[in-house]
């Protein structure tokens, strides 16, 4: 399909969303393939629509920011973080900065406040959480889950502060009154500073590697010394004392100085 280059500096331009800076070959195809679901055979017919009708352009932001998310993902990362992590963390500070960056639909935000609530009273928790994604953010505050999306969620934590609704899930607004929920562009808004702890898991795959150079580079100043980041399964920073990190555990990357 013709015409992705053009179509790329109208969405930036639109958007604020460099898509440049994602890896080239696996957003052209992906977007290639949803402009043809909707029946658009060029790029420019499909940013023409996306730039005049809402449910068009909602759907192309969310497919464009991969949502899929699960309670404790990786559950034996958020045994290092409660075992380790937080602990040493708490050591320097009770009130700790928090910032779940590309949190999609609320999954691990409200899964840190869980896990929080084991070391302190939920009224001094408060996370930030964000994402390019608006429809995500939206699904997060609404807070309703699948069973499946609770696999691997402790179950005390299950049974606390769910409602079970059917066949799903509602989380309790004790813990939803802990996030705030913040629209932001890794790629283009500044970040937040003096972080206790980042959590960015499983979104830096999609980025080039002068993009995931630039975030790292970001989120290292946007931690305080000592502070950590916490990254995904696949994404091992190589060479963190580039950006003033060191390993503290697997995943985990502690800031310098």
């Amino acid at each position: 399909m013709i015409g992705y280059e053009i179509f790329k500096e109208k969405v930036h331009k639109k958007t604020g969303i460099n898509l440049s800076l994602y890896k080239e070959k696996q957003m052209h195809r992906r977007l290639e393939s949803l402009a043809r679901r909707n029946g658009f055979n060029n790029f420019e017919d499909y940013f023409n629509a996306i730039d005049k009708d809402k449910e068009l352009f909602d759907e192309f932001i969310n497919y464009m920011t991969i949502n899929v998310s699960e309670f404790y993902r990786n559950p034996e990362q958020w045994k290092v973080l409660e075992a380790d992590i937080i602990p040493k963390l708490m050591k320097t500070s009770s009130n700790l900065k928090i910032w779940s960056a590309a949190c999609s639909t609320g999954e691990e935000p409200y899964s840190l406040v869980m896990l929080l609530s084991k070391f302190m009273p939920l009224n001094k928790i408060k996370i930030i959480a964000t994402d390019l994604d608006k429809e995500a953010m939206n699904k997060a505050k609404i807070g309703i889950y699948s069973e499946k999306s609770l696999k691997n969620l402790p179950k005390d934590f299950v049974n606390k502060y769910f409602n079970k609704m059917g066949n799903n899930y509602g989380i309790k607004d004790e813990i939803k009154n802990r996030v705030t929920f913040k629209q932001h562009n890794l790629l283009k808004d500044s970040f937040f500073d003096n972080c206790d702890l980042i959590v960015c898991r499983n979104v830096m795959i999609y980025f080039t590697e002068e993009a995931k150079a630039d975030i790292y580079s970001k989120f290292s100043k946007s931690l305080k010394k000592e502070g950590i980041l916490f990254v995904g399964s696949t994404e091992q920073i190589i060479m963190p004392n580039k950006y003033n990190l060191k390993p503290a555990k697997t995943f985990f990357y502690r800031k310098l100085n």
